[in-house]
């Protein structure tokens, strides 16, 4: 005779899925793939389950706390990417390619260099021509929905409020302050240089920190008082914002043995990535200053284009020339996922870079051959559909606004163009 469907028998039921996804997320993280995808099948898991040991902490955490009945194991989830916790679909926020063109700015030539503000209200671009143009958000949204728009102020709400000509050379990277009015600008012109954007009129730097060497990219450190610097020496440098004093490592061995092409800090600070021509990925103490880890061949010797650290710092996901996205647990060293179908249809030759979505639910790369963004879920790199970015060459810089469901595409066809997904506030 069949059982009775009550509620107590649904949530067993659910609690027994449950343990399988945690099962197979187990053996996937130990190395067990043949095992793992065989008991996928079985208990047809899906979504598809991704690489985590969240079984084995929750199997250490119930022998600790066995005799105490209050203790919630699943109190205080983080936010960001976690493969530990699971993550409802509905929760997931809107995908890429629901995003559409909102606006479109022009240099003189290609536009290499793109970001927001932490708050996500601007937006600046860099170009070859030496150019910096920094955008009202709120603005290029009206003028994407003109309708929308008081008659009369359609020229008093240009979206570009700022246009910034003190370098001499590419501006290469760009980067605001985490806490004041300041955008900082890399350049090939060897000098790195701070404006004050909360004056109406400026137009030169108010602070310049001269190198040797044309600069690659530039970090400012959480706090804002130290700024990280990579050029085409193989030295990082760490700069304090304030005296402008420049600090690298004293251990000649620990650095790379080629250009930097990208630096990041963790949000706690506490630790910084690099990553470089020589195909390494390093991770620095952020106090020391010493190299504390090192990725060799991160990317199986391609060069490596872009490092991000997750929001709760566990993970840092990669980009490499050779068109594969990783993601790296930092406590193992190991890489947990590959996110793979970019660059199939023929060599990156350029640099760009995979960015998270603000809640960390995708991951982005756009694929030099076709123009077009792939977007994984992050969590288990399952392909989400293709989009075309409608440029008419490479794209040579993506970020994605912190805040909003927008994101800032900087091409070789000397345009910029800003995505966002069409929603009543944003």
């Amino acid at each position: 005779m069949k059982d009775q469907e009550t509620p107590e028998n649904k949530n067993t039921l659910k609690i027994r899925e449950q343990l399988y996804r945690l099962m197979i997320s187990q053996l996937f993280y130990d190395g067990y793939h043949s095992v793992a995808v065989e008991l996928t099948s079985l208990v047809r898991a899906d979504p598809p389950c991704p690489p985590s040991d969240r079984l084995i902490n929750i199997f250490k955490q119930a022998n600790q706390i066995e005799q105490s009945k209050e203790s919630n194991l699943f109190d205080d989830l983080p936010c960001g990417l976690d493969l530990e916790f699971e993550t409802e679909g509905s929760t997931l926020a809107p995908e890429p390619a629901s995003y559409e063109t909102a606006y479109v700015t022009s240099h003189k030539l290609a536009c290499r260099a793109g970001c927001f503000s932490g708050d996500g209200q601007l937006v600046a671009t860099g170009s070859m021509d030496a150019s910096i143009k920094i955008l009202d958000v709120d603005r290029m949204l009206a003028k994407s929905a003109p309708e929308d728009m008081e008659p009369g102020r359609e020229q008093q709400a240009h979206p570009v409020i700022r246009t910034l000509y003190d370098h001499t050379d590419e501006v290469t990277y760009l980067e605001f302050h985490p806490k004041d009015q300041i955008l900082a600008s890399g350049s090939r012109d060897h000098t790195v240089k701070l404006f004050d954007i909360s004056k109406a009129s400026v137009k030169k730097a108010h602070k310049v920190l001269s190198d040797c060497v044309p600069v690659r990219c530039i970090a400012f450190h959480p706090t804002g008082d130290y700024m990280a610097v990579g050029t085409e020496h193989n030295v990082l440098r760490v700069y304090d914002v304030h005296t402008a004093q420049c600090f690298v490592s004293a251990i000649p061995s620990q650095q790379h043995n080629s250009a930097i092409t990208c630096v990041r800090y963790a949000n706690s600070a506490k630790v910084y990535a690099t990553g470089s021509i020589d195909g390494s990925i390093k991770l620095w103490d952020g106090v020391s200053g010493r190299c504390i880890n090192t990725f060799t061949d991160a990317h199986d010797g391609a060069e490596i284009c872009s490092v991000f650290f997750t929001k709760n710092g566990k993970y840092l996901l990669s980009s490499g020339q050779d068109s594969l996205v990783k993601l790296w647990e930092l406590s193992t060293s190991r890489c947990l996922i590959a996110y793979t179908g970019a660059g199939t249809t023929g060599k990156q030759e350029h640099q760009t870079q995979a960015i998270f979505n603000h809640t960390e639910d995708y991951v982005l790369f756009p694929d030099e051959a076709t123009t077009s963004l792939c977007a994984w879920n992050s969590r288990n790199a399952s392909r989400c559909h293709l989009m075309s970015l409608g440029h008419n060459g490479p794209v040579r810089h993506i970020v994605h606004s912190p805040t909003h469901s927008a994101f800032l595409t900087c091409s070789d066809d000397y345009r910029a163009r800003f995505w966002v997904r069409r929603t009543t506030n944003h």
